[in-house]
């Protein structure tokens, strides 16, 4: 059984050629928060990685003048912690509607509050994060204008942008390894709409009550 503290092999994939020692120089830390379940209850541990902010705007993160609103409940806070770190040190401005801590609070309330700051165009992109990813990607739907893709992977995160326009990512915490979620964000943030005959199919999103 894992308990508290306990080291663990380095997560793999996108950000594992830019795992660096805790104090390397110009370096952002980030916790890889994880849970493992253990005679039904939850144990955390917490790993400390370190990515080389170069390498993700080397690698296309950085996109000039965008501004991402993070939405998240208890269950997605710690995610959406780390997410905020990774967006800010690329570059972008970050929106942080909330919460503030991981007293419990309910998803669709933060997921409004996400929606309807794409709505208002007070931000470019979102991230809504809870337990699955499921709830608070329903609640940010509600909103005509916000596109809420739920995403497990870079790939799914690639095809939302470039077929749908998706313009929130939603991600669940207790579903998704921190590794392959920061790696959605990464791939969501720097892939561009192909438009093209997915132009009219996305038209008809916002628009459900007209006749096409």
């Amino acid at each position: 059984m894992k308990t508290w503290g306990t080291p663990v092999k380095p997560v793999q994939g996108f950000w594992s050629n830019h795992l660096f020692s805790r104090s390397a120089k110009n370096f952002h830390t980030l916790l890889d928060v994880r849970r493992v379940l253990a005679h039904d209850r939850y144990i955390w541990y917490e790993p400390v990685i370190a990515v080389s902010l170069k390498a993700l705007k080397k690698g296309g993160f950085r996109m000039s003048d965008l501004t991402v609103a993070l939405a998240s409940d208890h269950a997605g806070y710690a995610l959406k912690q780390m997410v905020a770190d990774a967006v800010r040190g690329a570059g972008q401005n970050v929106l942080d509607l909330g919460p503030d801590g991981t007293d419990s609070v309910d998803y669709p309330e933060f997921g409004f509050l996400l929606g309807r700051a794409i709505e208002e165009k007070t931000a470019d992109y979102g991230i809504a994060i809870c337990g699955s990813g499921i709830g608070i990607s329903i609640a940010v739907n509600r909103f005509p204008a916000a596109r809420a893709a739920l995403c497990t992977s870079s790939q799914m995160a690639r095809l939302a942008r470039q077929h749908n326009d998706a313009n929130v990512l939603a991600l669940g915490e207790r579903l998704t390894g921190v590794d392959v979620a920061l790696e959605c964000v990464h791939t969501f943030l720097s892939t561009k709409f192909e438009g093209g005959r997915h132009a009219r199919r996305v038209q008809k999103l916002s628009h459900p009550d007209r006749k096409h």
